[in-house]
């Protein structure tokens, strides 16, 4: 059964940073591309950054472009999100995906 399992979030100032992680099983994970996105209340479900089997990033949304970092351990089946300078508009639950799965999510908070 595939598992993924994020963690990191949590409450932050503006202009301040979180690392959020991913860890997955279930599957071989390094042979997978995954992705991060984001839903936040009364906004559209939003993809951040895919990232492929190698970590090599093949995306990041222009929301979030020279701000977050995707990056991924295949030895501990891991993805990892490095947001910095984070902004209120960054407020939303974050999750990990692969294919049609995701996990329940992280929740994000960016306030002063």
């Amino acid at each position: 059964q595939e598992r993924l399992e994020e963690s990191g979030g949590g409450l932050v100032q503006p202009g301040g940073s979180l690392r959020l992680s991913c860890e997955a099983s279930g599957f071989a994970f390094s042979r997978y591309d995954l992705s991060w996105a984001r839903k936040a209340p009364g906004k559209t479900f939003e993809w951040l950054s895919h990232c492929n089997p190698a970590g090599i990033p093949t995306y990041y949304a222009d929301s979030v472009k020279g701000r977050f970092t995707v990056s991924r351990d295949n030895a501990k089946n891991t993805l990892y999100l490095q947001m910095n300078n984070l902004k209120p508009e960054d407020t939303a639950v974050y999750y990990c995906v692969k294919g049609g799965n995701r996990g329940q999510g992280t929740q994000v908070t960016v306030s002063a």
